[in-house]
């Protein structure tokens, strides 16, 4: 092996001090062309990329050999640069194409039900000043994410999210992921939201919240343990200190089913024994599902 060796580096050229300004001029060259390119929209970067094809292509049928050489010896390297660079653009672009092969989706029944177990948990955690993220699965699943939590696979209900984000809960700290009408994992590690706009206004669940959103088409909804505010997050964006009928409006639309009746959820500070109307008929008292 140490002969393999020695005979390989021996057949290199000696390294010379223009060689090496040589290579570190063009690596430089090489990374200002990779800032340049990530700096760029996705419509500018297609745009630079067939313009540098046509001149490549153009320089070929024209026999300019030097231009044709160059492009040609960079293109590689540069290709290899860009799939270092967008990483998570191909990744987010991967997990949106795949679809959630867990079965058909709620009826508008159900994801109704499903709403008003979430309205109820989020008042009351709000009202508290607990703090909370609960991610709602989507088309895109999150299988990838709920492999870092713990696994529970029950039922949605209001008392088990209020349980799962007491403060001195084991679950507490991470995300719940939510898929149909069961609580599929709990302390999940989700990815910061990257975008720079969201450094300085968003604490780490916030940002959590919204990376999620921009790698999934996932819906994650975050209260604030500092100030109880409500904070929804959708496709990358977030709407921050929105009111509990603005979050059930905004259920509604996403999931496709009539807003939940606001008379279903609870009075903030008050135990739900005493603020919870049943779901059937006209008694006051909470039932356990």
């Amino acid at each position: 092996m140490p002969f393999v060796i020695r005979n390989l580096f021996s057949n290199l050229p000696p390294l010379t001090f223009a060689a090496a300004l040589d290579i570190l001029i063009l690596s430089l060259v090489i990374y200002q062309i990779l800032l340049l390119i990530k700096g760029l929209g996705t419509a500018q970067f297609l745009v630079w990329t067939a313009l540098l094809a046509a001149v490549y292509y153009g320089a070929r049928w024209g026999q300019l050999q030097v231009i044709t050489w160059l492009l040609g010896t960079l293109f590689p390297y540069l290709l290899f640069g860009l799939l270092v660079l967008f990483q998570a653009e191909i990744r987010r672009w991967l997990a949106r194409i795949s679809r959630n092969p867990f079965g058909t989706p709620l009826s508008s029944f159900e994801a109704r039900h499903v709403s008003e177990d979430i309205l109820m948990a989020v008042t009351r955690l709000s009202a508290e000043r607990i703090g909370a993220l609960i991610v709602l699965e989507r088309e895109t699943a999150l299988r990838t994410y709920t492999e870092s939590g713990i696994p529970l696979q029950a039922r949605i209900s209001h008392d088990l999210l209020l349980t799962i984000f007491q403060r001195r809960a084991p679950l507490h700290d991470g995300a719940v992921i939510l898929r149909k009408d069961k609580v599929v994992a709990a302390a999940c590690f989700l990815p910061l939201s990257v975008n720079p706009i969201w450094g300085t206004q968003l604490g780490t669940r916030h940002r959590a919240a919204v990376g999620i959103t921009e790698e999934t088409d996932a819906v994650a909804i975050a209260v604030s343990e500092e100030t109880g505010a409500i904070s929804l997050a959708v496709s990358g964006s977030i709407e921050v200190d929105i009111s509990i009928e603005r979050l059930a409006e905004r259920l509604g639309e996403l999931f496709g089913h009539p807003a939940p009746s606001m008379a279903a959820l609870p009075k903030p500070g008050l135990p739900f024994e005493e603020s919870s109307p049943a779901r059937a008929g006209g008694a006051a008292t909470h039932e356990p599902r």
